[in-house]
């Protein structure tokens, strides 16, 4: 049986009408399979994962004020803010995290 997609707003960027997943403010393999979500679109979801380790989100970045005041992520929500709903950009990581895969 295929998944219904959801549609709602994105409460990190506040685009209205997209797709949404939830979003563990704290990873589950970091405990946080109980705790607390957020409703993302997919490309801010996916631009959480590629900026951020999940230690560094489960320590200091598991609320959505403090992943919107972070300042690497302020750019691209600047930027994905003025983009049409549909938009799904590619997402890569970081290259200060590839370094620290090596």
């Amino acid at each position: 049986m295929a998944k219904k997609k959801q549609s709602g707003t994105c409460e990190l960027c506040g685009r209205e009408e997209v797709e949404v997943t939830i979003h563990h403010l704290t990873p589950k393999e970091m405990g946080g399979t109980f705790m607390s979500t957020a409703n993302l679109c997919i490309p801010c979801h996916k631009q959480i994962h590629a900026l951020f380790t999940n230690e560094e989100l489960a320590t200091s970045l598991n609320t959505v004020d403090q992943l919107r005041s972070h300042p690497e992520l302020q750019k691209f929500l600047k930027w994905i803010k003025k983009q049409p709903s549909t938009r799904l950009p590619i997402i890569s990581k970081s290259n200060a995290r590839k370094r620290n895969k090596r």
